[in-house]
C-alpha cells in the first residue's frame, strides 16, 4: 500500500512538472511571437524597399542619359524636324500620308446642319452631346 501511494505521488509530481513545463513554454510563446512577427515583417519591407530602390536608380540613369542627349543641339534640332515638323530655312517638307487617294465626303449630321453659324461654342458640344445620346 505504501508502494502505491510512492507511484501516485510520483506521478503526480511528474505530472505537476510536466504542467509547470507546458506553462512555461506556452508563455514564451506568448511572449516571443510577436517580436518575431515584426521581425518578418520587417524583413518584408526591406527587401520591397530594396527593390524599389533599385527600379528608382534604374530609372534615374535613364533620365540622366536622356538628358545627356538633350543637351546635345543636333539631337535637339533632329528632334524638332521629326516630332513638330520643322524645317530649316529654304527647305520645303512634304507629308505623305499612306493610302490611296480618295474623295473624302462631307457628311453632316442633323445637329450641325441645323446649328447657326455665330453660336457660342457651349451650345454646339451640348447639341452634339444631346445627337450622340440619341443614337
Amino acid at each position: 500500500m505504501a508502494r502505491r501511494r510512492k507511484l501516485t505521488f510520483i506521478r503526480r509530481r511528474r505530472s505537476g512538472r510536466a504542467l509547470a513545463l507546458s506553462a512555461i513554454l506556452f508563455f514564451l510563446a506568448l511572449t516571443l511571437a510577436p517580436p518575431i512577427k515584426h521581425y518578418f515583417t520587417q524583413r518584408a519591407q526591406i527587401s520591397a524597399l530594396n527593390a524599389q530602390l533599385v527600379s528608382d536608380n534604374k530609372a534615374l540613369d535613364a533620365a540622366r542619359k536622356e538628358l545627356l542627349l538633350w543637351q546635345d543641339p543636333q539631337y535637339v534640332k533632329a528632334q524638332a524636324r521629326e516630332r513638330l515638323h520643322f524645317v530649316l530655312p529654304g527647305e520645303r517638307q512634304y507629308i505623305v500620308t499612306e493610302g490611296s487617294a480618295t474623295e473624302s465626303t462631307v457628311t453632316t449630321t442633323k445637329v450641325a446642319s441645323a446649328l447657326v453659324d455665330g453660336q457660342p461654342w457651349y451650345t454646339r458640344l451640348i447639341a452634339s452631346i444631346s445627337e450622340s445620346g440619341n443614337k
